[in-house]
C-alpha cells in the first residue's frame, strides 16, 4: 500500500464514497422503481418509496464497500485498480469494513420497516451482497452471481409494495421474477465484458472469470448470449405486466444500445469501456423505466 491512510473523518468518508462510486446507486435505481410502479399499478405511497430508496442505498453501499474490503490486496497488485482508496492509502481497510457494516445495518433497518416479507428476504439479499466479492475466488460464474445480486432489488421493491409474491389476478405471479431474471442476465452480460481486460491478471492471481476460462473472444460471445436472453426476459416481463407499445418501443431502443455496447468494445480494444459500460447501460435502464412508466399510465 502506498501512502498513509487519511485520518480526517470527513476526508475519509469522501474517499470511501468516491471509491464505491456512491453516485452510481442511480444505476440500480430504474429497475427497482419500475418494479414498484408495476406492483402498485402507479405510484406507491411516499413512505414506501422512501424506504425502498434507503434500502437500495444501504444495500449497494454495503456490497461495494465489502468488495473493496475483500479485494484490497488484489486491487493493490492490479494497475487498473491500484488507485482505489484502500490500496492507494486514502482510507484504511478497517474504515472501509466499518462503513460496510454501517451500510448493512441501514439496509436491514429499512427492510424491517418495509414489512415482514422484506425482513425475511434480507438475509438472502445479504448473502449475495456480501458473498459476491468472494465468488471470483472459486467459480467462473461470478458474473451471474453479481447479476443475481442486482436482480434481487426489483424483487425487494415488489415485496415492499405488495407484501407478497402471490398473484392477485391482475397479472401473473411470475411478473417480478421475469424482471429479476432480465436484470440478472443484463448485468451478468456486461460484467463479463468488464472482466475481459483483467483476464491475464486474474489468471496470475488464481481468480476465476469467464474471460479467464474461455478467452476474451468467447467471453464476448457469452456476453452477447446473456444480453439476448435479457432482452427476451424484459419482453416477457413487459407482456406479463401489460406495459404495451411504449415499453416495447423502449425495449427496441434498449436492444440497439446493447448492440452498440458490443460494437464500442471488442476483444483487446477497451479504450471505450467507460462509455460502453457506464453510459450506455445507464441509458438502457433509464429508457426502460421511462417507457415502462408510460406503459403503466396508458394501459
Amino acid at each position: 500500500m502506498s501512502g498513509a491512510a487519511v485520518r480526517t473523518p470527513w476526508r475519509g468518508l469522501t474517499a470511501i464514497l468516491g471509491d464505491i462510486r456512491f453516485e452510481q446507486t442511480l444505476f440500480s435505481l430504474p429497475f427497482l422503481v419500475l418494479s414498484a410502479l408495476v406492483a402498485a399499478g402507479g405510484l406507491p405511497d411516499a413512505r414506501t418509496a422512501l424506504l425502498i430508496l434507503v434500502a437500495l442505498v444501504g444495500a449497494r453501499s454495503s456490497a461495494m464497500a465489502f468488495n473493496r474490503f475483500a479485494d484490497a490486496a488484489f486491487d493493490a497488485r492490479n494497475p487498473r485498480t491500484a488507485g482505489r482508496a484502500v490500496p492507494a492509502g486514502r482510507v484504511s481497510r478497517a474504515a472501509m469494513g466499518a462503513f460496510a457494516v454501517v451500510a448493512t445495518l441501514v439496509f436491514l433497518a429499512a427492510a424491517a420497516a418495509l414489512g415482514p416479507l422484506c425482513l425475511a428476504l434480507s438475509p438472502v439479499a445479504l448473502l449475495f451482497l456480501v458473498g459476491y466479492s468472494w465468488t471470483k475466488r472459486f467459480t467462473t460464474l461470478c458474473h451471474l452471481v453479481l447479476g443475481t445480486t442486482l436482480g434481487i432489488a426489483p424483487l425487494g421493491a415488489w415485496a415492499a409494495v405488495r407484501g407478497t409474491f402471490l398473484g392477485d389476478g391482475t397479472m401473473p405471479a411470475a411478473t417480478p421474477w421475469l424482471l429479476a431474471l432480465a436484470v440478472a442476465l443484463w448485468v451478468g452480460g456486461f460484467d463479463v465484458i468488464y472482466a475481459c481486460p483483467d483476464s491475464t491478471k486474474d489468471h496470475a492471481e488464481g481468480l476465476h472469470s469467464i474471460p479467464r476460462a474461455l478467452g476474451e473472444r468467447r467471453a464476448f460471445q457469452v456476453s452477447a448470449a446473456l444480453h439476448a436472453g435479457a432482452v427476451a426476459a424484459f419482453a416477457a416481463f413487459g407482456h406479463a405486466a401489460g406495459l404495451g407499445a411504449p415499453y416495447f418501443g423502449g425495449l427496441a431502443c434498449g436492444a440497439l444500445l446493447l448492440v452498440a455496447q458490443h460494437r464500442l468494445v471488442r476483444p483487446g480494444r477497451y479504450e471505450r469501456m467507460a462509455t460502453a459500460f457506464f453510459r450506455l447501460n445507464a441509458l438502457f435502464s433509464v429508457v426502460l423505466l421511462v417507457t415502462g412508466a408510460a406503459g403503466i399510465l396508458t394501459r
